[in-house]
């Protein structure tokens, strides 16, 4: 269990977070809103209290590795990594942009602190398997954690991985899952219904847990839970909000791929408590 003001620092890391997602969504005039502000509770616990990293060795071996696998919410991850600092918070500015190590989705060859390229859906579980099967045959204890999308596990690669990361007991391996419930064709069980999800799970012999992923507490204590499961990879089905913080975005999947406009932003901002 957290004290209160442990949890209180990590909410309001989160909100400032959310504040810089906006401003870089805003200055590129593109990229995800929705999916970004519904994944930022869940980085910044990984981020700023779970995971083993060191932003000044970014290659060290012993540390914990992340996969956005739906690499869409770029913005949340490279928030997270300058708060962290693996690069300056100026580098926010130059999303998207020719030049800049900042693109539309993860790219491990430009980025500190990017473990692996990922934003064709579908993807980034299979390299996350990859990665814990790689941990444990060099006897390592870091863990791996990779973020999916609920639109994403409509792909089949998905339920490849998950059968192959429950045959190697993969129990350094654990995956949550962004259940906002829309993706940018509208609601997920009307595209491709992908429920139940917790028991699809289970009989692919995960050990699942689901926790709303807005709730910095329940949030820890899921991970902690996960950490002590040994000889299974774990889910955790986080129930967010698509565009969470933002009244005015939450649960519209128009936003899933739209930028703020000015006025949004002003807007927005004000919400936030920043100016």
């Amino acid at each position: 269990m957290l004290k209160d003001e442990t949890v209180r620092a990590l909410e309001l890391t989160a909100r400032q977070l959310r504040v810089e997602i906006l401003k870089m969504l805003n200055t590129a005039n593109s990229g995800h809103t929705g999916g970004s502000l519904s994944a930022i509770d869940v980085l910044t616990v990984l981020y700023f209290h779970q995971m083993r990293h060191d932003p000044s060795n970014p290659k060290w071996e012993d540390r914990d590795r992340f996969v956005l696998s739906k690499g869409h919410a770029a913005p949340a991850l490279y928030a997270c990594l300058a708060e962290a600092g693996y690069f300056s918070r100026d580098d926010l500015k130059t999303l998207r942009r020719f030049g800049s190590h900042l693109q539309g989705h993860p790219d491990m060859n430009k980025t500190p602190g990017v473990e692996v390229c990922t934003g064709s859906l579908g993807q980034g579980l299979s390299q996350a398997v990859g990665l814990a099967i790689a941990s444990k045959l060099a006897g390592r204890s870091a863990r791996i954690y990779s973020l999916l999308g609920d639109g994403e596990v409509q792909e089949g690669q998905i339920w490849e991985a998950a059968m192959a990361a429950a045959h190697f007991k993969l129990d350094n391996l654990c995956v949550i899952l962004d259940h906002n419930g829309l993706q940018i064709d509208g609601e997920v069980e009307k595209v491709m219904n992908v429920g139940p999800l917790g028991p699809k799970f289970l009989a692919f012999n995960w050990h699942v847990l689901e926790v709303d992923g807005h709730d910095i507490q329940a949030i820890c204590q899921a991970l902690d839970n996960a950490g002590a499961t040994g000889g299974q990879p774990t889910l955790i089905i986080a129930r967010t909000v698509k565009g969470k913080g933002v009244p005015f975005f939450e649960h519209k999947a128009s936003y899933h791929g739209v930028p703020p406009s000015d006025d949004e932003l002003v807007r927005a901002l004000e919400h936030l408590g920043h100016s």
